[in-house]
C-alpha cells in the first residue's frame, strides 16, 4: 500500500502538467495599411511613440484645463467606481490564485474524564492538509481566467478615465466656444444699440423712415435673443463640468474667457500602434484570452479530479504529565468522476465556446470601430481647417461689406434694409468662424482620446497591467 502511493505521488506531477484550454492566439482582425488615409497638414504622420500621454490634454495649452482635468481625477465619482471595480477583479484573482496552494488547518482539542477514583486529561494538538491535484489545468485555467479578468478590468478603468477625460475636455472647450460667441453678441448688441439710436435721430429728421426704425429693432431685439440662448446653453455645460469635477452644480462657477485658444497639432504614430494604445481594444483582447481559458475550465470538468488528504499531530491521553504519543494518516485519497449528469457539462463547453465567438467578434468590432474614430477624426481635423481659413476670408469681407452699407445709408444712397443685410451677414460669419474653431478643438481632442490618450506604452494602466496585449495566458 505504501509504494502505491509513492508510485502516484511520483507520478503526478507528470499529469499536472495538462492544459486543456486551446491554444490561444489573438484573434484575427482588420489589418492596418501603412498610413491613414485621412492625414494632413493639422495632423502629421509623425511617430509618437515616445511622446508623454498621461497628461494629454496640455496639448490644448490651457491651465484652466489643466487644473480641472486633475479635479477629475481626484474627486469624480465615476472613476472612483471605476478603480473600486478593477480593486473586485484583482481580488477575485488574488482568491481563485489560492487554489493552486494546498489548505492546511491546525486544531486543539482538550478535555477532561472522571471515572471512579481516576481522573484523565485529553490533550490532542494536530493539523490536517488537502490539495487538489490539478492534472488537467481547471485550477490553472481558472486562475489564468481571473487574472485576465482583472486585466481587462484595468483597461476598462483607463477608458474610462480617458473618457471622463476628453468629456471634460470637450465641455470645456464647448464652453469656450459659447463664452467667444457671447462676447461677439454683446459687442454686436452694443453696435445695433447704437445703430438703432442712429436710425431713431435720422426719422426724427425726416432722413428716414419707420421702416429703418423697425428693422433696427428687430434686429436688437433678435441679437438679445440669441444672447440670452448662448448664456443658457453656457450655464448647462458649466453645471456638467461641476458634476465632472466632483462638485455641486450649485457652488461651482467658471469664469468666461472670450478668447479661443489655437487647435493642436496631433501627430499620428502608426495604425498598429493603435492596438496597443486604445484600453478598449487591450480590455477586448484580454476577455478574448479569458474566455479560451474558461473552454479549459470546461473540458476539464470531463476528467477525474483528485484530491489527497493527510493529518498528524499528538495526542496525550491519561494523567498530566503523562507522555505523548504522536499520529499521522495519509489519506483518504478522494477521486472524482461524473458519469451522468444530464448534459450539464456538454452545456457548458457549449456554452464557453460561444461565449468565446462573442467576445472574438467583440474585439474585432472594437478594432474596426478604433481605425473608423480615427479616420473620422482626422478628416475633421484637416478638412476643419481648411474650412476656417476660408470662413476667415468670408468675416473679412463681410466687415468690409458692412462699412460700406453704413456709409451708403449714411450717404443716402441706400435704405436700411442693405444696412440690416449686411449687419446680419457680418454677425453670421463671425459666428460660423468661432463654431469652427470650436469644431476643430473638439476634434483634436477627440482624435487624441481615438489614438489611445493616456494609455501609455511603458506603464500601462496606472502601473496595473502592461498596455500592450499578451499573446497567450
Amino acid at each position: 500500500m505504501r509504494r502505491g502511493w509513492l508510485i502516484a505521488l511520483a507520478v503526478l506531477p507528470t499529469l499536472a502538467g495538462c492544459d486543456l484550454a486551446p491554444p490561444y492566439a489573438v484573434p484575427a482582425s482588420v489589418t492596418p495599411t501603412a498610413a491613414y488615409r485621412e492625414v494632413g497638414p493639422w495632423t502629421p504622420a509623425a511617430p509618437a511613440d515616445a511622446s508623454a500621454r498621461g497628461r494629454w490634454w496640455t496639448v490644448v495649452e490651457d491651465a484652466d484645463l489643466d487644473h480641472l482635468e486633475d479635479r477629475v481625477e481626484q474627486s469624480s465619482p465615476r472613476l472612483a467606481a471605476a478603480l473600486a471595480r478593477y480593486e473586485q477583479a484583482s481580488a477575485l484573482a488574488g482568491r481563485a490564485r489560492a487554489d493552486l496552494y494546498p489548505t492546511l488547518s491546525a486544531g486543539l482539542d482538550v478535555g477532561r474524564s472522571f471515572y471512579p477514583g481516576i481522573t484523565n486529561h485529553d490533550l490532542i494538538l494536530g493539523a490536517a492538509a488537502g490539495y487538489e491535484v490539478d492534472l488537467w489545468g481547471r485550477v490553472r485555467n481558472q486562475v489564468g481566467a481571473a487574472r485576465l479578468e482583472a486585466e481587462a478590468s484595468a483597461a476598462d478603468t483607463a477608458s474610462i478615465r480617458l473618457s471622463l477625460q476628453a468629456e471634460l475636455a470637450d465641455d470645456y472647450l464647448s464652453l469656450r466656444g459659447l463664452d467667444a460667441q457671447i462676447d461677439v453678441l454683446r459687442q454686436t448688441d452694443e453696435a445695433y444699440t447704437e445703430a438703432l439710436k442712429l436710425t431713431q435721430r435720422r426719422f426724427d429728421g425726416g432722413a428716414s423712415s419707420e421702416i429703418d426704425v423697425g428693422r433696427a429693432k428687430t434686429q436688437l431685439a433678435d441679437v438679445e435673443a440669441q444672447y440670452e440662448q448662448a448664456g443658457a446653453s453656457r450655464a448647462l455645460l458649466e453645471h456638467a463640468i461641476g458634476i465632472l469635477v466632483g462638485e455641486s452644480p450649485s457652488t461651482f462657477t467658471l469664469p468666461a474667457q472670450s478668447a479661443l485658444i489655437d487647435p493642436p497639432h496631433v501627430p499620428i504614430a502608426a495604425p498598429s500602434a493603435l492596438l496597443e494604445r486604445r484600453p478598449d481594444v487591450a480590455a477586448a483582447e484580454r476577455r478574448v484570452a479569458e474566455a479560451n481559458a474558461r473552454i479549459g475550465v470546461a473540458r476539464a470538468a470531463y476528467y477525474p479530479s483528485i484530491t489527497l488528504n493527510a493529518a498528524g499531530g499528538l495526542e496525550s491521553l491519561g494523567s498530566v504529565g503523562a507522555a505523548s504519543a504522536g499520529y499521522w494518516a495519509l489519506g483518504p485519497l478522494a477521486i472524482s468522476l461524473p458519469v451522468f449528469d444530464g448534459g450539464r457539462r456538454k452545456a457548458n463547453l457549449a456554452l464557453s465556446r460561444a461565449a468565446f465567438d462573442e467576445v472574438a467578434a467583440d474585439y474585432r468590432q472594437t478594432v474596426l470601430d478604433a481605425f473608423r474614430q480615427v479616420e473620422d477624426e482626422l478628416a475633421l481635423a484637416n478638412r476643419l481647417a481648411r474650412a476656417e481659413a476660408k470662413q476667415q476670408d468670408a468675416v473679412s469681407a463681410a466687415v468690409e461689406t458692412d462699412r460700406l452699407a453704413n456709409r451708403r445709408y449714411m450717404e443716402g444712397a441706400a435704405d436700411y434694409l442693405e444696412v440690416v443685410t449686411a449687419q446680419t451677414a457680418e454677425l453670421q460669419a463671425r459666428q460660423t468662424d468661432i463654431q469652427i474653431r470650436t469644431q476643430r478643438l473638439m476634434a483634436g481632442i477627440d482624435l487624441v482620446r481615438a489614438l489611445g490618450g493616456g494609455w501609455t506604452p511603458a506603464g500601462g494602466v496606472a502601473g496595473a497591467v502592461s498596455a500592450k496585449p499578451s499573446s497567450g495566458l
